[in-house]
């Protein structure tokens, strides 16, 4: 089963931009459905953004649609997200997830394998 490791967070003024990965240390990569998830400080955890198997359909969350992308490494087994234009509202723990079906859904629900989450904070 594939583990998944956060890293990039931090802390970024609004306007600026932060680079997002997540590492999996198992050999099927490949075959999972890769997502960022969020969770904002007295909020429900959210749907950011996801990528199937393949790396060509993705799918985004409309706060963030123009300004994430959400991107994958298959060979280097690695899942991105470059954030730019960053706002003060997205300041949250950031989740990546896997879904062993390898479609890009945007529910939590399906995922089955999370990382511990990295923080981003936004400064205004």
């Amino acid at each position: 089963q594939e583990q998944l490791v956060e890293s990039g967070g931090g802390l970024a003024q609004a306007g600026g931009s932060l680079r997002l990965s997540c590492a999996a240390s198992g050999h099927t990569f490949g075959m999972y459905g890769m997502a960022w998830f969020r969770r904002a400080p007295g909020k429900e955890r959210e749907f950011v953004a996801s990528i199937a198997r393949g790396g060509t359909d993705t799918r985004y969350t409309n706060s963030v649609k123009g300004r994430f992308t959400i991107s994958r490494d298959n060979t280097h087994q690695t899942l991105n997200l470059e954030m730019n234009s960053l706002k003060p509202e997205d300041t949250a723990v950031y989740y990546c997830a896997a879904d062993e079906t390898g479609r890009n859904w945007p529910f939590a629900v399906q995922y089955g394998i999370w990382g511990q989450g990295t923080q981003v904070s936004v400064s205004s």
